[in-house]
């Protein structure tokens, strides 16, 4: 894994599934977390990523939506 990010909105489910799943991930690999309530100029990089509703983990391209916290168009 070469390029990790982890977008979220920063509520509960979020932050549930932040905790969790940087617990399970090797300590080597570097997670970039992106917090799209406090960087909402990010949330086109996220749709541009093929992020539709946080949480979600994007590596190398592949999109993991973990569970459903919002969807990216109530972000905006």
């Amino acid at each position: 894994m070469s390029n990790v990010r982890y977008y979220h909105a920063g509520c509960p489910v979020c932050v549930s599934a932040e905790q969790t799943l940087l617990g399970l991930l090797d300590p080597k690999v570097q997670v970039e977390v992106v917090h799209l309530g406090e960087q909402s100029s990010r949330i086109a990089e996220a749709e541009k990523a093929g992020v539709e509703s946080v949480p979600a983990l994007v590596v190398d391209g592949q999109v993991l939506h973990l569970n459903f916290g919002a969807a990216i168009a109530d972000l905006k």
